[in-house]
């Protein structure tokens, strides 16, 4: 199963080198049409690193929980939380059979 701090969504860089290369298009003047390649190429990776975030998105548990199950799950998870913390005091301040007493 995918943990979501497994998700690679560090697309940003591309995003950065996508808009620098347009605007260094726009600035120069005397461009050549090979040289606005450089954005042409770095859009389908960014589609290509999106379709992969996607699909790892898709992998993580729960994700087909609606709103009202993750909140239901979310209440039902305190509750035994609050059960065990109760367990542990009442565990804890019991009297202890380490010495017997006869």
């Amino acid at each position: 199963m995918t943990q979501a701090e497994n998700v690679n969504t560090d697309f940003l860089p591309i995003i950065y080198d996508i808009i620098r290369s347009i605007e260094k298009e726009t600035y120069e003047t005397t461009q050549k049409p090979h040289e606005n390649a450089d954005s042409n190429l770095k859009i389908p990776e960014l589609r290509t690193k999106l379709q992969q975030c996607r699909e790892q998105i898709q992998k993580l548990p729960g994700i087909d929980y609606t709103k009202e199950e993750q909140q239901r799950r979310l209440e039902a998870l305190r509750e035994q939380l609050i059960q065990k913390r109760q367990l542990l005091l009442k565990y804890k301040n019991m009297c202890h059979f380490d010495n017997p007493k006869i």
